[in-house]
C-alpha cells in the first residue's frame, strides 16, 4: 500500500521568546521560538533503521524536547559553551550525551562506532552546506537526515535537473539520498529573526546507494561540470583530456543542469577508462 504523503501545517508564533542564552552572530545562531514548528521538525524523522539521533546545534533545546519524546536515544553536539551549560542544567535526560564540539571537526565514530544514527537540527546558515557534505561522508551510518536550512539552500539540495538552482549540492546529495522539501518557515519565528526565509527538508538514504561508477571520479566530474555551468560538458570537462571520439558523444553537447544524477553517473562511466588514473 502506498504511503500517504505527510502534510505539514506550520503554526507560527506559539512559543514565548527564548530567554537564558544570548544568540551569537559569529556562530550564526537564530533560536527557533515556535513550539509547533519544532515539533513538526522532530516528526520528520521516521525512526526506521536506526535507534539513535544526533541533533546538531540544539541551542536551548526547543527541538530537543520533542526528540526526547520519541523512542530513540538522543545525542546533541553544540559548540557554544553557554548553550551547553543551559542544556546540562535543563535537560538531565541528556546526561553523558551532550558533546561540546565542532560538528565539522568531530570524529563521530567516537560516539556511534558502527551504529546507524539519524541527523537533525536547525542548522546555522553559514555552515549548512558543509554539514551536508559531512553527512554524505558518513552516509553508511546515516539513513536519515532532516532539518532546517536557509530556504535557498534547502531548495537547491532538493532541486531536479532543468532548473537554474540545480547544481553540485543537488547532484551529490541525490546520488545517495531521496530529497524532499517539506515546508517554508518565516523569519518571525526566530530570535533574532534572520533576513531570509528558512526551509525544512528530509533526506532518506536510497536502498541501493552505492554508485555504479568510481566515486571519487564522480565527484570530480560533477564539480568540474558545474564550475563552468554555462558551458557545454565538451568545454567544461576539457581538463580530463578525453579523446575526440568520446567527446563527440551527444551527452557532451549538453550543459550540466540538463543532466540528472543518473546521467552524471553514466557520464562518469564513459570517462572512467580514460581518467581513473589521472
Amino acid at each position: 500500500m502506498k504511503k500517504k504523503k505527510q502534510k505539514f501545517k506550520p503554526s507560527f508564533g506559539t512559543a514565548e521568546d527564548n530567554d537564558g542564552v544570548r544568540a551569537k552572530k559569529h556562530l550564526g545562531q537564530h533560536f527557533l521560538k515556535d513550539e509547533g514548528i519544532a515539533e513538526q521538525i522532530a516528526d520528520t524523522l521516521s525512526g526506521s533503521n536506526y535507534s539513535k539521533v544526533l541533533e546538531i546545534g540544539p541551542g536551548m533545546g526547543v527541538l530537543t524536547k520533542y526528540l526526547l519524546q520519541k523512542d530513540v536515544e538522543v545525542h546533541v553536539i553544540e559548540i557554544d559553551t553557554e548553550s551547553v551549560a543551559y542544556l546540562h542544567e535543563n535537560y538531565p535526560a541528556l546526561h553523558g550525551r551532550i558533546y561540546e564540539q565542532d560538528f565539522l571537526k568531530y570524529d563521530l565514530s567516537q560516539v556511534f562506532q558502527q551504529e546507524s544514527y539519524a541527523v537533525i537540527g536547525n542548522f546555522p546558515y553559514n555552515i549548512s552546506t558543509q554539514i551536508v557534505f559531512k553527512v554524505l561522508e558518513n552516509r553508511d551510518l546515516v539513513p536519515e537526515f532532516s532539518g532546517m536550512f536557509q530556504k535557498e539552500v534547502a531548495k537547491r539540495i532538493c532541486e531536479k535537473e532543468g532548473n537554474k538552482t540545480y547544481g553540485i549540492l543537488s547532484v551529490l546529495t541525490q546520488a545517495f539520498y531521496e530529497a524532499e522539501y517539506l515546508f517554508t518557515v518565516p523569519p518571525s519565528v526566530f530570535n533574532p529573526p534572520p533576513k531570509v526565509d528558512s526551509g525544512v527538508l528530509r533526506l532518506r538514504r536510497k536502498e541501493n546507494y552505492s554508485l555504479p561508477c568510481d566515486e571519487r571520479l564522480f565527484f570530480r566530474v560533477v564539480k568540474a561540470a558545474f564550475n563552468q555551468r554555462r558551458k557545454t560538458l565538451r568545454n567544461s570537462l576539457k581538463t580530463f583530456d578525453l579523446p575526440d571520439s568520446l567527446r563527440e558523444d551527444t551527452i557532451f553537447g549538453q550543459r550540466p543542469e540538463q543532466l540528472s544524477t543518473e546521467a552524471f553517473m553514466d557520464l562518469t562511466l564513459k570517462i572512467q577508462p580514460y581518467a581513473i588514473s589521472s
